[in-house]
């Protein structure tokens, strides 16, 4: 079973498309336990549980006692995972294809304008969700976390990490808004109007300028959007990687 297209698996670490793999093995066969996810996917226990345990936190899956059978050999069964609501809402499917197609046929028949509006559309929606959880007074440092909490609870797995300037003097110059998960990354790799358009959501959000510095649709690890403390910097700081320990993610 071919469980990502190539064009996806280009714009996402190994450890996504473990993570969406064991998410479409959920939602094509049903709950699952874990030693039958780690012999489908070759993964060792401790490998298979890192997995599970990331997806339980993100409120992909959940982890609970399978449905009694007929037959029961000795022992107590295996606890099984399965896919919350929200894990339907972000799983592997034909959904990012379907959207792919359907743009397409947008832009076929209205133009780049129509596609552009589409994007504007989706991102007022999502600023209408962001809003409430964002103080417009509180400072802009509090407020970026509120955002990020907010793209969180939306699906997009986001942190926020403190940078500095070029000289190097400890000083803050501004906050970097990391989402290390995007639910259209597949789709805006496509049609670049939905990044602008999210990017220009998170400006009326913060009421404050922001740039985008990488996004997960064209390559990068981690959309990075850069907030400054101060208005419209001449130049913005280079992406923060976030540190990792050990080797590669599988």
């Amino acid at each position: 079973m071919k469980l990502r297209d190539d064009s996806r698996a280009s714009t996402t670490s190994p450890a996504d498309r473990t993570r969406d793999a064991v998410t479409r093995l959920v939602l094509e066969r049903g709950p699952q336990s874990a030693a039958a996810l780690a012999d489908r996917l070759g993964l060792s226990a401790a490998g298979i549980r890192r997995h599970l345990d990331a997806l339980v936190a993100e409120g992909i899956l959940v982890e609970r006692e399978p449905r009694p059978s007929g037959r029961r050999g000795r022992g107590r069964p295996a606890r099984v995972y399965a896919l919350t609501d929200a894990g339907r809402a972000v799983s592997p499917h034909g959904y990012d294809d379907l959207a792919s197609h359907a743009l397409r046929y947008l832009r076929d028949t209205g133009g780049e304008q129509a596609v552009t509006a589409f994007a504007e559309h989706r991102a007022t929606e999502l600023a209408a969700r962001l809003a409430p959880v964002v103080d417009p007074q509180a400072p802009i440092v509090r407020r970026t976390e509120d955002l990020a909490g907010g793209l969180s609870a939306n699906g997009y797995a986001s942190t926020t990490e403190s940078v500095s300037g070029a000289d190097d003097d400890g000083e803050p110059t501004g906050v970097q808004v990391c989402q290390h998960h995007c639910p259209v990354a597949h789709v805006a790799a496509e049609f670049p109007q939905l990044c602008e358009a999210e990017t220009r959501a998170f400006e009326q959000v913060l009421g404050t300028y922001v740039q985008r510095l990488a996004t997960i649709a064209h390559g990068d690890g981690v959309c990075t959007t850069h907030v400054p403390l101060a208005s419209h910097p001449a130049l913005p700081p280079t992406p923060h990687r976030p540190r990792t320990s050990g080797g590669p993610d599988t």
